[in-house]
């Protein structure tokens, strides 16, 4: 028994987090306009995203080509003047992917490595460059949106209308956040032009989903914008008692009584269900089985959360421009699960399973003041950034385990009750940060120097109840950080921006490392970049390499350590872990119906410091080869197949090791998806607006073993769905 005591530990950690370590880590108007169809019935229509202002990262797109936004500066800047990689996932290609989470929505975009956990609708878990961006590296409308434990906010994709992603570590402005770089959520804003949506989903495992998007102008006269969006969705999974249930609505309004002054209020409120735990069983071989390792009388999941924040713009005069966002959220988890972790000692047809239950809350209020100068000095153009910003949390967890029955692997699916389990333990954590930052770009002729630093305070108070003995310790650690970027980058007259830069990050830790009774010190990163971008002229064409090396210290890591009480697998701190590697990105939208987006990355993540046993290995489920490519192709008006549009994608994931000990291997595997879509008012023009759709991932239904950090899942398997949607 004393073997599976030892193992259950790690088990349970990788199957109810998904991850390897507990982090804690305007206004802009949008609207949607329809270009002209060219009198020769040859070129799409394709959405072009107008931004006023870009505070809160809004893209500038034509189709599925981004070309400026706000999140690689904090000031609307186009991609070529960014001396950092950056990708846009634009609203077109939301459309025509429909994608149902956040990993969908990234599974085209270079060096994210989504799925790397398998099937799990409970997290959007997943890495970027060789490093796990869960906790540190999601903004919502260039504002940080804290994560902590298993209080992580979901992010339903129909209420986005893009995401913006700056690759590599970026505390230069944003502060706390990750070496693999942050992605910015962009939320859906009132339009000027009005805009009816009403849309009805039926999909695999009995999926039905509702939703609907209206926005415009409040009435004739006042400059008052709205935008109501909502969905309600009842869904089964592959799993048995994991559903993956949703109510979400997402109203905003944004009032401009003049050319100089805006102001844009974005709320949210969601309920989603599912399961507690949706891992399947690893026999003592470490082999993923097909075997539920959860309890479906003890497996339910409620996640409810709220969010309220405002971006507000004011031009003071022909220099100065003052901007202030701020954002208040909250979420609240209740959760119970189980996990069958070993075979039972006298009889092995049936699994020996743990327990739990906990109640989470999280409320996080996020603010940041910004004033820009634009001016010149003699040749020189500047656009001066000077900002403070604040971000409070307080995270609150009430936990306990207990005992399931044990699993029968010759009835799986079988319920199991499970007594009443009471807390045991609570968590009280209140952090606080304060960063003060300044950052210059200076324009001459056709080159670009972006300078940026920035200055960070951060404390956190950590108290841990033990409630059958009412003790309670407390741990109170400050941590202070100076991070910086400079980046060059040079435009040709023919659209070539070959560029260099250098940046650094931080995210402080959370807790106290056991082994050393001290509390952990920030983990560090910084990067050195050389890339090229390419617009290419009279072409919606953008393609983007970049070569980068990223030297990440004081990383976290889960290892058996042996301590005063005994052997335990526990977090310790004595990491570095490099990452080299290579990016290709190419996205266009052509006048003849053709949208595609193609990526390539390589990269080589080791670990230079850790644990013994895994000092130059590589970094687990982190493949060097990744690749992707979507097109989408709509066939023109005066042609017999009018109306009909078809699209394909292919993911590429090459193998990697399954452990950071390296003794484990994921297999390469190429994961396919398509789509199809009618507009029916190809058959009559009183049908104008109706569209039918259908969207398939993972079309040949490959549901492989992927495993990461020495546990093992299962390929999520093929997903269909088919929309009705009418728009006026």
């Amino acid at each position: 028994m004393r073997s599976h005591a030892t193992r259950l530990l790690p088990l349970i950690r990788a199957a109810l987090a998904g991850t390897s370590a507990l982090a804690l880590a305007t206004t802009a108007q949008a609207q949607e306009a329809q270009q002209e169809t060219a009198g020769n019935g040859d070129s799409t229509a394709l959405e072009t995203l107008i931004v006023n202002g870009g505070s809160g990262g809004v893209i500038t797109a034509d189709g599925y080509v981004g070309t400026s936004s706000a999140t690689g500066a904090k000031v609307d800047t186009p991609f070529l003047q960014t001396p950092q990689s950056i990708s846009s996932v634009t609203e077109q290609q939301l459309k025509d992917r429909n994608p149902q989470t956040l990993l969908d929505v990234l599974a085209y975009t270079p060096g994210s490595r989504v799925n790397a956990f398998g099937f799990d609708p409970r997290f959007d878990s997943f890495s970027v460059r060789g490093f796990d961006v869960t906790y540190t590296g999601i903004f919502r409308d260039n504002l940080r949106q804290p994560a902590a434990s298993s209080s992580i906010f979901k992010n339903e994709p129909y209420g986005l209308e893009g995401v913006s992603i700056l690759r590599g570590p970026s505390s230069a402005l944003y502060g706390a956040s990750g070496a693999g770089g942050l992605f910015n959520l962009i939320t859906k804003r009132p339009t000027e032009v009005p805009l009816h949506e009403l849309q009805v989903q039926y999909g695999t495992d009995n999926r039905y989903q509702g939703q609907f998007d209206f926005s415009g102008p409040v009435n004739e006269t006042d400059p008052v914008y709205y935008r109501l969006t909502g969905l309600l969705r009842d869904s089964d999974t592959e799993q048995v008692s994991v559903p993956d249930d949703r109510a979400y609505i997402a109203p905003a309004f944004t009032w401009k009584p003049d050319e100089d002054t805006s102001l844009t209020v974005l709320g949210e409120y969601s309920r989603t269900k599912t399961g507690g735990t949706a891992a399947y069983y690893n026999d003592p071989t470490g082999e993923v089985t097909d075997i539920f390792a959860g309890n479906p009388d003890f497996n339910d999941s409620v996640q409810k959360q709220a969010r309220l924040g405002y971006e507000f713009e004011h031009r003071l005069n022909d220099t100065f421009t003052f901007r202030q966002n701020a954002r208040i959220s909250t979420l609240n988890t209740d959760t119970d699960w189980a996990f069958a972790y070993g075979p039972n000692a006298d009889d092995p047809t049936l699994l020996d399973s743990s327990a739990g239950t906990f109640d989470e809350r999280l409320t996080a209020f996020v603010i940041d003041n910004q004033l820009v100068a634009e001016f010149d000095t003699g040749a020189l153009d500047h656009t001066l950034l000077a900002g403070v910003d604040y971000t409070k949390l307080r995270f609150r967890s009430l936990s306990g385990t207990g005992v399931s029955p044990p699993l029968d692997t010759n009835n799986p699916t079988q319920g199991r009750p499970v007594a009443a389990i009471d807390f045991s333990s609570r968590v009280v954590q209140d952090q606080w940060q304060l960063g003060t930052y300044l950052q210059d770009q200076v324009r001459y002729d056709a080159w670009t120097l972006t300078g940026g630093a920035r200055y960070d305070w951060v404390s956190t108070d950590t108290d841990t109840t033990d409630l059958a003995s009412d003790t309670v310790s407390t741990v109170s650690q400050n941590d202070k950080e100076f991070s910086g970027r400079i980046g060059l980058t040079y435009e040709t007259d023919f659209g070539l921006a070959p560029y260099i830069s250098y940046s650094t990050a931080f995210s402080p830790n959370a807790g106290i490392n056991r082994e050393t009774n001290q509390p952990f010190k920030p983990t560090e990163s910084e990067q050195q970049e050389v890339g090229v971008k390419y617009l290419l002229p009279n072409s919606n064409t953008l393609i983007t390499a970049a070569l980068f090396n990223i030297d990440q210290t004081n990383s976290l890591y889960y290892e058996v350590v042996d301590l005063p009480t005994g052997p335990e697998n526990i977090q310790v701190q004595r990491g570095k872990v490099r990452s080299r590697g290579f990016e290709f990105e190419a996205n266009t939208s052509l006048d003849n119906g053709l949208s595609l987006v193609a990526s390539y990355t390589y990269t080589d993540a080791k670990i230079l410091e850790g644990p013994a046993d895994t000092i130059g290995n590589y970094v687990s489920s982190v493949p060097r080869h990744m690749a992707s490519a979507w097109a989408y192709y709509t066939l023109p008006e005066d042609g017999p197949g009018y109306g009909l549009g078809f699209g394909a994608g292919a993911r590429f994931l090459g193998s990697s090791y399954g452990n950071d000990q390296n003794t484990t291997r994921n297999s390469s595997r190429v994961l396919f998806d398509a789509a199809a879509h009618y507009d029916f008012a190809a058959l009559d023009k009183k049908y104008e607006g109706l569209r039918l759709q259908v969207n398939a991932t993972n079309l040949f239904d490959r549901r492989e073993a992927v495993c990461s950090a020495g546990f093992c899942y299962r390929d999520q398997g093929r997903a269909v769905i088919g929309s009705l949607r009418y728009s006026w």
